[in-house]
């Protein structure tokens, strides 16, 4: 471990009989609005769309700060009881650590605090990842029209990309 960083602890959780690991720090809280630059350099390093990414959109962006940077983001679209979830980004070094999980937990329960019913994404390579995470495989026809309407679903995911849904409960 680098002097100055503190270890990380790892809390198990059961999710659907699978063990799934989520990295928990007090050193390292999920922050929101990241820049503008930072969204757009991690995204073109994943070679994922940062074109359509707007300052209206990083209100729902949230990200893990570490050292002037950031070692993942999420975002999302709201749109009333719908909401897109885009751009998972983590850092080469910081995979399979439960950063990932972590993000999207975080962006879960933010969209369900705010009356998100159900969560859509587009991937072309992370569908295992969400599918132990409750995401199910969608045709592309069930999208509703606010998700169909995005960029990201009209114009900058392939339609190869897998079309994804879960159900969010509200929390408390």
């Amino acid at each position: 471990m680098r002097p100055g960083m503190q270890a990380r602890t790892l809390d198990v959780h059961q999710a659907r009989g699978k063990r799934m690991m989520t990295a928990t720090s007090n050193s390292r809280a999920i922050r929101g609005q990241p820049s503008h630059a930072m969204v757009g350099a991690m995204l073109e390093a994943a070679g994922l769309p940062a074109a359509d990414v707007s300052e209206e959109h990083l209100r729902n962006f949230f990200y893990a700060p570490y050292e002037g940077s950031a070692l993942g983001l999420v975002g999302l679209e709201l749109y009333g009881h719908e909401a897109l979830l885009r751009s998972l980004v983590v850092t080469q070094r910081e995979r399979g650590k439960g950063l990932g999980l972590a993000l999207v937990h975080h962006a879960e329960s933010y969209a369900a605090s705010r009356g998100v019913r159900s969560m859509y994404l587009l991937t072309l390579t992370a569908e295992p990842f969400f599918k132990r995470l409750g995401y199910a495989r969608i045709d592309r026809s069930q999208a509703p029209s606010s998700i169909k309407r995005t960029s990201e679903f009209a114009s900058l995911c392939p339609e190869s990309s897998a079309f994804m849904v879960k159900t969010l409960y509200p929390s408390g």
